[in-house]
């Protein structure tokens, strides 16, 4: 028996998330019966983060089994003939035996894709968070320098999610504006649920002046969700990569400049 792990580009807006569901469309069901058609048998293929509704990815990871013995250079190729056009398999590597794309996982990256001008975009639409309106992105990055570090984020979690550790690491965090949009950045040792567009939400709010910088801050030690801002919408949100152990932390390639995001 072989262990494969996969690297996955999707667009998120045709799927209800990334797990198997009942009657819905979900990216796992596609890939499971892609592998099925490839392998014969249906294994179970196992994420390393279970992306919501109309979130997209950039690297997914995740494995399965299989006593297949394709070379894994052709499982990419392979797959692709059988997924839809908005789900591509990008690399396949034979894995260790005791590999677990969740649970081996050090950190995990996302960005999140803001359009800041006064017409919406046709290209990204159902791709980024179309907010008009002046934003002041730095008071936005201010705000970002307080969520650094090993914190509570109580104030960042979705009621669904709060049956887990609340303390997460903040590794990295920045903002970047160009040409009308406006990248977040965010890499951490662990996301509880909704917690990057729930930040987001909150971001915008003080981004429109309604707040000042520091109140992410005292959002931070209020540890109450009540307080924080709005959930931003899902389409923004995209799973950039996942860090493994000897790994090092770069950024994903995702540039600003193009008219229409990763396909």
């Amino acid at each position: 028996m072989r262990k494969i792990r996969l690297v996955i580009e999707y667009a998120g807006q045709a799927y209800h998330g990334w797990q198997v569901q009942p009657d819905c469309p979900t990216v796992q069901g596609c890939l499971e019966r892609a592998l099925e058609n490839l392998t014969g048998s249906r294994p179970a293929l196992n994420g390393a983060s279970r992306t919501d509704a109309g979130v997209h990815a950039l690297g997914q990871v995740a494995h399965f089994e299989t006593e297949n013995r394709l070379p894994t250079a052709a499982i990419p190729r392979a797959l692709n003939h059988w997924l839809p056009r908005d789900i591509r398999v990008l690399r396949a590597d034979e894995v260790p035996s005791d590999f677990d794309a969740r649970r081996w996982a050090l950190a995990k990256r996302y960005a999140y894709v803001i359009l800041n001008r006064p017409i919406e975009a046709v290209f990204w639409r159902g791709r980024a968070w179309w907010v008009p309106g002046d934003l002041d992105i730095s008071a936005m990055g201010q705000a970002l320098v307080h969520l650094r570090g090993k914190h509570d984020f109580s104030a960042f979690c979705a009621s669904a999610g709060r049956n887990r550790d609340p303390v997460c690491q903040i590794l990295s965090a920045r903002v970047r504006a160009r040409r009308g949009l406006i990248g977040i950045f965010l890499s951490a040792d662990s996301f509880l649920h909704h917690m990057v567009r729930n930040i987001v939400g909150s971001l915008v709010e003080i981004g429109r002046g309604r707040h000042p910088a520091a109140w992410m801050a005292e959002l931070l030690l209020g540890l109450d969700r009540r307080q924080a801002g709005p959930t931003a919408p899902p389409n923004g949100l995209y799973l950039l990569r996942v860090l493994y152990p000897r790994e090092p932390l770069r950024n994903a390639r995702f540039s600003l400049d193009k008219p229409d995001p990763p396909r």
